[in-house]
């Protein structure tokens, strides 16, 4: 199950590694073991115009997930891409009162269910199905692992 861990920021400093062993026992908990998946962090610049090519929403966002098996074609191991906006992550854990690791968590859950077709957008009854399993997710990989390293 290899995962591609790319950052496109210098804000911080992403612990490769940790992450990966993250996403792969996520893919393993939603039962993805043998996909493939890639992860990236960008600004919010790069951010806004993916939501804004992609969505329609001239704005930035959080979390985006590009599943590749939704687009069709023949079949592939590769579920496809989480990216994420470290910016507004940072934003949103002081926001929440947590670490910058456990947003970054909170997100990879959320866009890994995006990957698998769960979607909190298409009614009420979705949204509650995505967040059950986003809390089920969230007390499995407790205790959140240190994503960052410190700059010093």
């Amino acid at each position: 199950m290899p995962v591609l861990v790319r950052s496109h920021v210098r804000q911080v400093i992403i612990q490769d590694i940790v992450v990966k062993r993250l996403i792969q026992q996520l893919l393993v908990l939603i039962r993805e073991s043998e996909s493939e998946v890639g992860i990236k962090f960008v600004g919010d610049t790069r951010m806004r115009r993916l939501n804004r090519e992609y969505r329609g929403n001239d704005q930035t966002t959080d979390v985006l997930a590009f599943a590749f098996r939704e687009a069709g074609g023949p079949p592939s191991p590769m579920l496809g891409d989480v990216v994420v906006s470290i910016p507004m992550a940072r934003r949103q854990a002081e926001s929440f009162g947590h670490s910058l690791s456990e947003e970054l968590t909170r997100l990879f859950i959320h866009g890994m269910l995006h990957l698998v077709g769960y979607d909190h957008e298409r009614s009420e009854a979705d949204a509650r199905s995505m967040k059950r399993k986003e809390m089920e997710l969230w007390r499995r990989v407790s205790p959140i692992p240190k994503l960052i390293k410190d700059k010093f």
